[in-house]
């Protein structure tokens, strides 16, 4: 006797649920297009001169003016990642950061090494984590946390 049918759809919800709890998807809020720069990182805006404010982990950001909310920005905190580039296979799979935005791109000192109209310009530590450092330019999907 096999088991009745709202059983199994049970079951089945029941075992999808499970999955999505054991391995959560990256639902990003927008996406976007993501450059990069290089040390000496002197960011302005947000915090002065504060080398307090970089994360240890070198995973920062400059904020495009997509985000830059009036300056509500400084210190926001966004989940990263990488879904295509210009030359295939640049994309790093699976691979998510968090950073933190600490300085306006449009006014930041250090200046992206590809275009300026990037939703996030990243740390050369961030960018070269999700993505393959001989891409200048990369788009992403981005979620703030």
């Amino acid at each position: 006797m096999s088991p009745p049918p709202h059983y199994l759809i049970f079951s089945g919800c029941l075992f999808l649920l499970l999955l999505q709890q054991l391995f959560p998807v990256f639902q990003a809020d927008d996406v976007g297009t993501a450059a990069r720069y290089g040390p000496p990182y002197i960011p302005t805006v947000c915090f002065g001169n504060d080398e307090g404010q970089f994360p240890t982990s070198n995973l920062f950001a400059s904020a495009g003016e997509g985000i830059w909310d009036n300056g509500a920005a400084c210190g926001r905190q966004y989940l990263v990642r990488c879904i295509s580039a210009a030359v295939q296979r640049t994309c790093v799979p699976g691979e998510t950061i968090q950073i933190r935005i600490v300085d306006r791109a449009l006014t930041s000192v250090s200046r992206p090494i590809s275009k300026d109209a990037a939703t996030i310009v990243l740390s050369t530590t961030a960018f070269g984590t999700i993505a393959n450092l001989s891409a200048t330019f990369i788009n992403i999907e981005f979620q703030q946390v």
